[in-house]
């Protein structure tokens, strides 16, 4: 069977004040954002030591239509290598599938419903994404 995630590529959930939010973690965790704004855990991944990768940690507003049709507060993103080979094999299995997906400098997005109605992030990164500036702060 194919590996389907990778890891953790964000957490994201749904905030009164994404800002003063970030700032109290920031000062009370030492949680500091990128120079872009994002906060993110960098991290190699185990079976190419070489190739950098990243967790996005993400307050949104909280009247972001991100997470729709999820009612849930938070969506979770997952690494995945073949976005469009999953996709195809979880249609397969019945899995209710968004049908949109995006592709942009960070790579490729679909989204996919769990069986309690979360929307669920799958991301497959683009190389740019792995920056090695990042590593050297």
């Amino acid at each position: 069977s194919m590996k389907r995630v990778t890891g953790i590529g964000g957490i994201f959930f749904k905030s009164k004040d994404p800002k003063e939010l970030q700032s109290w973690y920031v000062e009370h965790l030492g949680i500091e954002p990128d120079s872009d704004g994002y906060i993110t855990f960098k991290w190699l991944e185990k079976e190419s030591p070489n190739r950098h990768a990243h967790t996005v940690w993400g307050p949104f507003r909280g009247a972001t239509k991100y997470f729709e049709p999820s009612k849930a507060p938070f969506m979770i993103n997952f690494r995945v290598k073949n976005l469009d080979m999953l996709l195809d094999e979880l249609r397969k299995e019945g899995v209710t599938v968004i049908e949109k997906s995006i592709e942009d400098a960070n790579g490729k997005f679909g989204w996919i419903m769990d069986p309690e109605g979360n929307k669920i992030e799958l991301w497959e990164p683009a190389e740019e994404t792995y920056n090695a500036e990042w590593y050297e702060k």
